[in-house]
């Protein structure tokens, strides 16, 4: 078993930045990709970036590219989401999600686990 724990969200205006994190517990001595996926109201759950295992790779949405940046802490066993120059449409509850493997991956059936999320609003 796994837990991931969120934190980071808030509120900022538009043109700001955040940073959020994730801490995984648990079953974290096997390879795992970390991904941020986003769910805004009324809309389906999005994927926003993933990193894998030996963060050799790292994938961004269109939406977020050049504006956010994935990066991961093997010894804390945490994934941060560096947010910047952030627009209204990024409002949304952020989750985070592991999957054990080697890989990155980027549609979110293929993770085994995920955390509770963090709201991030951001104001015009």
């Amino acid at each position: 078993q796994v837990q991931l724990v969120e934190s980071g969200g808030g509120l900022v205006q538009a043109g700001g930045s955040l940073r959020l994190s994730c801490a995984a517990s648990g079953r974290t001595f096997t390879p795992y990709a970390m991904g941020w996926f986003r769910q805004a109201p009324g809309k389906e759950r999005e994927f926003v970036s993933t990193i894998n295992w030996s963060a050799s790779s790292t994938y961004y949405a269109d939406s977020v590219k050049g504006r956010v940046t994935i990066s991961r802490d093997m010894a804390k066993n945490t994934v941060t989401l560096q947010m910047n120059s952030l627009k209204p449409e990024d409002t949304a509850v952020y989750y985070c999600a592991l999957k054990y493997g080697t890989g990155a991956y980027v549609l979110a059936q293929h993770y085994n686990y995920w955390g509770q999320g963090t709201q991030v609003t951001v104001s015009s």
